[in-house]
C-alpha cells in the first residue's frame, strides 16, 4: 500500500473521529436538558394528583438551548421553591449537587374535568335539549360556580343569559326552577313521601333554596331545588 494511500485512510479516519465527536459533544447539552424538563414533570406528577374522573397534563417549557449543563454523576434533585399554588404554572427547581448546577424550570399543569358545555350558542330565554349540550374536559380552575357533568342534570332548564359556543354552562346561566313556574313539591317525613303541585315564587338552580307556594293549600314554604322543575321540602 502506497504511502499516498495511508495519508488518505489517515485523513479519512481522524475526519469521522472528529465528526463523532462532535455530534457527542453538541448533542450532550441537549440531551441534558431534555433529562432536566423530565425530571421536573415527573415530579410535579407526585406532588399534583389527578382529580377523581378527570385528567391531569403536566408539561415543561422549553429550555434556552444555549443553556450548557454538564452530565450530572448523581441523580438530580428537585424541589419547589417558595410557596406556591400547586395550580397552573409551577416552577420547579432542578439541580446537580456533583457538578454544582441548578435550572429553574416552569411547568403548566392542567387538572380537566367533564363539564356540560354548550354544543351551540345558546340564547337567553332558551328551554336546553339534548342537541344544545355536550360533554368536554375543562380545566377546573377556569371553573366557577355550579357546574354539571352530565347533560340529563339540566336538560329542560331555560338559559337566563347568553352562553357561547363551547362555554360550560354554570349555575347562574340557568334556572332549574324559574319564577312562576309550575313545580312538583315533594316531602317527605319518616319513610311517607308526599308529592304535589305547586308554584315556584323566585328562580333558582340546583342545590339553592327557593320560596313555592302550595296549590292546593296556598302555603308558601321554602324547599330545595333538586332538579329540573323539582322541589323538596324536609319537614
Amino acid at each position: 500500500m502506497t504511502q499516498r494511500t495511508h495519508l488518505t485512510l489517515l485523513t479519512i479516519f481522524f475526519g469521522l473521529l472528529a465528526f463523532f465527536f462532535s455530534t457527542f459533544v453538541s448533542s450532550a447539552p441537549q440531551n441534558s436538558l431534555d433529562m432536566v424538563q423530565h425530571t421536573a414533570e415527573e415530579y410535579v406528577k407526585t406532588i399534583v394528583k389527578s382529580p377523581p374522573k378527570g385528567q391531569l397534563t403536566v408539561k415543561a417549557a422549553h429550555l434556552d438551548s444555549r443553556l450548557k449543563l454538564s452530565t450530572c454523576s448523581e441523580p438530580l434533585k428537585t424541589s419547589v421553591p417558595g410557596k406556591q399554588s400547586l395550580t397552573g404554572n409551577i416552577t420547579v427547581l432542578v439541580s446537580c449537587s456533583t457538578e454544582g448546577w441548578q435550572v429553574y424550570v416552569p411547568v403548566r399543569v392542567k387538572q380537566l374535568l367533564p363539564r356540560v358545555v354548550a354544543a351551540k350558542p345558546l340564547a337567553r330565554g332558551a328551554v336546553l335539549s339534548a342537541s344544545d349540550l355536550m360533554v368536554q374536559m375543562i380545566e377546573t380552575r377556569f371553573q366557577r360556580g355550579v357546574v354539571f357533568e352530565h347533560p340529563q342534570q339540566i336538560i329542560g332548564s331555560k338559559v337566563k343569559r347568553n352562553v357561547n359556543m363551547g362555554d360550560a354552562i354554570q349555575g347562574n346561566d340557568i334556572c332549574l326552577v324559574c319564577r312562576n313556574d309550575a313545580v312538583l313539591i315533594k316531602a317527605g317525613r319518616s319513610g311517607l313521601n308526599i308529592v304535589t303541585k305547586g308554584t315556584a315564587l323566585s328562580d333558582g338552580s340546583l342545590g339553592e333554596q327557593i320560596r313555592v307556594q302550595n296549590a292546593k293549600s296556598k302555603r308558601v314554604v321554602d324547599g330545595i331545588i333538586t332538579g329540573v322543575g323539582e322541589v323538596t321540602v324536609n319537614f
